[in-house]
């Protein structure tokens, strides 16, 4: 039996529907007109996100492909503003790869809740944290599979995995969705402080590069409206 220890996040395009214009012609149909006209598109567009009017900020789709932790998914599917399927472990047996924190992810927590930061942690923790998290994975997927091997379902049988195994999703979200995600979950700090955790702040850094380079007007202008979603 080989595991995979990963501390990398995968995300992945798999389709995306829309651009700035989209956001254009939306936010024209309203006064009767849906022509596009460059420069003051940006205009326009800066002035739809500084206002927050959101709504023409919906009309496109991106749909990602995401391998991340479990934990990481609980944490993305607190946002009720996408439509997601994820992998089963009821149908599949589960591969055994898991998350290891990698040499730069900070490891103790200082102060109290809504006043903390995260420091770097000491020597003894950055040997322990890894060695002590690669045995429990094999000791747990090495009791998944003897459980499987002797017939038990794979329902039941999953109960012994921990949050840190892999697992994959589809989510589609459009733009201002996006940027209500990418406002809460990434490090990158604007009008209001976000404080994510490491690992969903990975995906949130790829979605956002992603982003950037199909509606650059918007992203521009996310930017530079202090990170707030319309």
């Amino acid at each position: 039996m080989d595991i995979t220890f990963r501390s990398d996040m995968t995300v992945e395009l798999i389709q995306q529907m829309g651009d700035d214009s989209s956001v254009v012609r939306a936010a024209r149909v309203s006064s009767g007109s849906v022509s596009v006209s460059g420069e003051k598109d940006q205009g326009l567009i800066n002035y739809l996100m500084r206002d927050r009017h959101g709504s023409p900020f919906e009309h496109n789709a991106f749909t990602f492909y995401i391998e991340a932790p479990i934990f990481v998914f609980r944490e993305f599917m607190r946002h009720r503003i996408a439509s997601y399927n994820e992998e089963s472990g009821r149908y599949k047996e589960l591969e055994p790869v898991f998350y290891v924190p990698g040499p730069d992810r900070k490891l103790q927590q200082i102060g109290k809740p809504g006043a903390y930061t995260f420091e770097e942690g000491t020597y003894d923790q950055k040997v322990q944290v890894p060695a002590t998290t690669m045995r429990v994975y094999d000791e747990a997927y090495s009791a998944y599979k003897a459980m499987l091997d002797r017939g038990v379902a794979r329902e039941v049988a999953r109960v012994v995995l921990p949050v840190g195994i892999y697992s994959s999703m589809y989510v589609t979200m459009n733009a201002r969705s996006l940027m209500n995600f990418l406002s809460l979950r990434s490090e990158k700090q604007g009008t209001y402080p976000s404080f994510p955790q490491a690992e969903i702040a990975m995906v949130a850094d790829k979605m956002e590069n992603i982003f950037s380079g199909f509606m650059p007007v918007t992203y521009k202008s996310f930017v530079e409206n202090g990170r707030v979603a319309p």
